[in-house]
């Protein structure tokens, strides 16, 4: 009799440390999975605020000291070619504060032969890049396409090229080869492509002011040769996505101007 008790008290003993035990698991269990969900959470928010942070200092790069540009046509060229990524810093002339018509001030205006960035008299959404041709108070005449400053011949075979030989009379609708002469008013500028028988600019629309013009393009970042071989990528077809993407990948290097890239604009 004594001895059946005793083992039952043994037994129930048993039963008791396990369920102690199988409790101070659940616990251990529970414990370990917030620890982890917490540390989870603190990894996502450091990852959150680092994203955040470069997206903000990108922002103000973009907004206050370098601006990425793509060149879409040959009123540059050969200076700026088709394909050609530029970057253009706005520290020089003061850039514009974000949501504001308030600019920074500047630490030097334009000078004849920059080549700037600025928005489109016609259309101020839209943003061209020409090179600075004359000032304020400069007199501009084009005489069968020789621009002369201030009745002097500008030297501009370094950069200028003209790919049309024909000359064209001076007629109010299409000044190409003859123009002028003006004066360029004060605050303004009077800008011209460098393809000069293939670009809208000065002579077309008038001079630029000095307020529409939001950077200096100085480098040459990359530069990728058009492609019209290209397969075309089609929304409603899938798998022109990934033709188009195979196609890139095997021209890659054929396509790329090596001897353009981080290519110094003068």
């Amino acid at each position: 009799m004594f001895r059946r008790d005793k083992q039952h008290y043994s037994h129930s003993s048993a039963s008791i440390s396990d369920v102690s035990g199988a409790v101070e698991a659940e616990v251990g269990n529970e414990t370990g999975s917030g620890l982890e969900s917490g540390n989870r959470l603190r990894i996502a928010f450091y990852y959150l605020r680092l994203v955040v942070v470069a997206l903000i200092l990108a922002f103000l790069v973009k907004a206050f000291v370098l601006e990425a540009y793509n060149i879409p046509s040959e009123s540059m060229r050969n200076t700026l070619l088709v394909g050609d990524f530029v970057l253009a810093e706005k520290i020089t002339f003061g850039p514009r504060i974000p949501f504001t018509n308030l600019r920074l001030p500047a630490i030097d205006n334009p000078e004849v032969g920059d080549v700037v960035v600025f928005k489109s008299p016609e259309d101020p959404e839209r943003s061209f890049i020409k090179r600075v041709v004359a000032q304020g108070g400069d007199k501009v005449q084009i005489v069968d396409k020789v621009v002369l400053i201030n009745g002097n011949r500008v030297d501009d075979s370094g950069y200028a090229i003209h790919s049309d030989t024909a000359l064209l009379p001076r007629t109010a609708a299409y000044p190409r080869d003859n123009f002028g002469p003006i004066t360029v008013p004060k605050n303004q500028y009077f800008v011209m492509g460098d393809n000069r028988d293939n670009s809208s600019d000065s002579r077309f629309w008038g001079c630029v002011s000095r307020e529409s013009i939001t950077g200096r393009a100085i480098l040459i970042h990359w530069s990728w040769k058009p492609d019209k071989n290209a397969p075309q990528v089609s929304l409603g077809n899938p798998l022109s996505l990934l033709r188009s993407a195979v196609y890139h990948i095997r021209s890659f290097p054929d396509h790329v101007r090596w001897g353009r890239v981080f290519t110094k604009i003068d």
